[in-house]
């Protein structure tokens, strides 16, 4: 699975289920320290900075990304540290749109 390369697609209106519990787990397992939620709908990460600049300047490049995919996590900001939580909202649970944000994420973090 090459997600860098990868672009997000809609999922609405296409019929597109939902990763089931093992799908999601196998793309877990290729991430880098994303967490699969208990009910398998939704992954989420945890970065840590310096100060809290560090962590909006991330978030600036977050919101960069989710909007060059078209695909938005949620955010949650407390002073150093950044929460994303990424799911597929049109199909109630996770796509492979969400582990390609996941992966341009993880990569733009490398600085």
């Amino acid at each position: 699975m090459d997600l860098l390369k990868k672009k997000c697609v809609p999922c609405e209106g296409r019929g597109i289920k939902p990763f089931d519990r093992a799908e999601a787990q196998d793309y877990v397992d290729e991430s880098h320290g994303w967490t699969l939620s208990e009910d398998a709908k939704e992954i989420s990460k945890e970065y840590k900075f310096q100060d809290f600049i560090g962590a909006i300047n991330f978030v600036n490049k977050v919101a960069d990304i989710a909007e060059m995919e078209g695909h938005h996590p949620d955010i949650q900001v407390h002073y150093n540290k950044v929460l994303l939580e990424l799911s597929t909202h049109a199909i109630g649970g996770l796509s492979e749109n969400d582990f390609i944000v996941a992966t341009k994420v993880d990569a733009h973090n490398r600085f």
